[in-house]
């Protein structure tokens, strides 16, 4: 496929707020579906960043003690939100992404790049003073609308690392992401590794982009997996779980 760049990608669809809509594949089957997009949508472009086309990252989720956060998605609120770190292994540059449920089932997401003191803490998996402050001005929205948490409650309560490619779809209109070499650790648990799992995300307006059309001619259909929750439930079978059943029994069960 032809290239784009992060530049480029990010002014022609920055989608920070947007649909999200993800599919669970094998890896098998992830074949069939980038040939077909190759096929059915030539001028689709895939980032590269230094003549790499898979990048990794490194995601640390916070929550509070008695898990907020987590519970919100596992027993779905309006207003629920997530707040992680997010390190670009290959460049090292990081971020602290606050991602929130908004109108009419859109997806917002804000993001503080980290440098400096921000993101030596960070790498020691702290929020540095300047994180916490930006991230207290976002929750106190969501305290607006009943939800008493302040960034000075949260912690990290789970790691993850995956690989991932992004394609930008002609003429702008959305993007999709493909993360592969999906891993998961939290407080006191063993690494879960799920090499054979592939996570599709598009990111989209309301209307479900070429990408969306072409998993559904696959044979794939929208599932309900986030790999916080559903990460956190895999490793923590005693918390609740039955939002992502499905994802849970057909991919975390040996």
């Amino acid at each position: 496929m032809n290239t784009v760049s992060l530049e480029e990608l990010n002014a022609d669809a920055a989608m920070l707020t947007r649909v999200d809509r993800k599919y669970v594949l094998r890896s098998a089957e992830l074949a069939e579906v980038l040939t077909r997009l190759e096929q059915d949508a030539p001028e689709t472009r895939v980032l590269s960043i230094d003549g790499r086309t898979a990048h990794s990252y490194r995601s640390v989720y916070f929550d509070t003690p008695d898990l907020a956060s987590f519970m919100m998605a596992a027993r779905p609120r309006r207003r629920r939100f997530k707040l992680r770190t997010r390190t670009y292994l290959d460049t090292g540059a990081s971020f602290l992404e606050f991602k929130a449920e908004g109108a009419r089932g859109l997806t917002v997401k804000s993001r503080y790049e980290l440098t400096g003191e921000d993101a030596t803490l960070a790498a020691d998996d702290r929020l540095s003073p300047g994180a916490v402050t930006w991230a207290e001005d976002l929750l106190g929205q969501a305290r607006a609308a009943g939800v008493g948490i302040h960034a000075t409650d949260l912690e990290p309560v789970m790691w993850g690392t995956y690989d991932r490619m992004t394609f930008l779809l002609p003429g702008g209109v959305g993007r999709a992401t493909v993360d592969t070499n999906l891993t998961w650790r939290g407080v006191g648990t063993d690494t879960l590794d799920r090499p054979d799992m592939v996570i599709v995300e598009t990111k989209s307006g309301s209307r479900p982009s070429d990408i969306d059309r072409l998993l559904w001619h696959c044979g794939h259909r929208p599932s309900k997996i986030s790999k916080f929750g559903t990460g956190m439930a895999a490793l923590h079978p005693e918390l609740p779980h039955n939002r992502w059943s499905r994802v849970l029994s057909t991919h975390f069960t040996a």
